[in-house]
């Protein structure tokens, strides 16, 4: 396995900690830092891009030249992250192409409303009904894989709960990048032991991203703390976290509380790796080969019979 020298992984800490921080951006700040594509990401062949409208949302296919016939009524939901209150499908437009290229699939991003202009719970509901946008096209829950980065994560697992309680047939799984687990109560021990290591997160953080989804909603709805819910019933999962990064334990708890429940549930904690490492698989050869853990999963659960990449 390829691995990043511990000077570059340093160095490259060293710039998100000045560079992608919630504590001190604006909201406007924030997205202005996601309103484009990421610079120095690299073109990719053999992809075909196709902007899609979802009721008044925009929304993206990312569709891989090795795209199987078995795969072509099959497909990724991609739920973006960006503290709820930014993200495009343009600036997600590389992570989406690697995981469509390592899994044979097509990939639709959803771009769901903002906050603070639309707090909780918007994206929830615009998640939630994007799925059910996709079955309306003639997508079996079977056919769906729901993915997602961050409060991205917390939107997948929002909407695999939403979609049990209301006795609607649920995706053949799930996979989650950094999840947030727990937006209330911001409790796990990572907090404190990986502060002074992740570069990206803190407790402060979270809180804000908290206080910006939910504004005067209020903290009392379970659902903003899937990790305190009743997970039984959920599909397969795959999880994937960085041990440099707060929100690790809560991955860890989320893995234990699923496999309690009865939840068939895997979890990779990389080493050296901070929240959604992933996205910078042009430049870390770890971050590309979990992309390639995530592509295995995904053909194993579609059950995908032929694959070139």
């Amino acid at each position: 396995m390829l691995r990043t020298s511990i000077e570059q992984l340093e160095a490259i800490k060293e710039y998100l900690r000045h560079n992608n921080n919630y504590e001190s951006q604006t909201v406007a700040g924030i997205r202005q830092s996601m309103a484009n594509p990421a610079a120095g990401m690299p073109s990719h062949d053999d992809m075909t891009y196709r902007p899609e409208s979802i009721g008044p949302l925009h929304g993206e296919w990312a569709i891989p030249g090795n795209l199987a016939p078995d795969m072509e009524n099959k497909t990724i939901l991609y739920f973006h992250g960006g503290g709820f209150v930014a993200g495009t499908c343009d600036f997600y437009r590389d992570l989406c192409t690697r995981i469509a290229k390592s899994s044979g699939s097509k990939v639709l991003t959803v771009e769901y409303r903002l906050a603070p202009e639309h707090p909780y719970p918007a994206a929830n509901e615009d998640c939630l009904n994007t799925y059910c946008w996709l079955r309306n096209q003639g997508y079996a829950a079977g056919h769906i894989i729901l993915g997602g980065d961050s409060v991205g994560g917390t939107l997948v697992l929002m909407t695999l709960l939403s979609l049990r309680d209301q006795g609607e047939e649920l995706p053949a799984g799930a996979f989650l990048l950094s999840p947030h687990t727990d937006l209330v109560h911001l409790d796990g021990e990572s907090y404190s032991s990986r502060a002074a290591l992740d570069p990206t997160g803190s407790r402060f953080a979270n809180q804000r991203i908290l206080e910006d989804y939910v504004g005067n909603v209020g903290k009392e709805h379970p659902s903003l703390s899937p990790l305190r819910m009743d997970l039984e019933g959920l599909p397969h999962l795959w999880i994937q976290v960085g041990d440099h990064e707060v929100l690790l334990s809560d991955s860890i708890r989320l893995q234990e509380r699923a496999k309690a429940a009865g939840v068939k549930v895997e979890l990779e904690v990389w080493e050296n790796m901070w929240s959604v490492f992933q996205f910078l698989a042009h430049m870390l050869p770890e971050a590309q080969q979990a992309i390639d853990h995530i592509g295995g999963f995904i053909r194993d659960r579609l059950g995908q019979r032929s694959f070139s990449n």
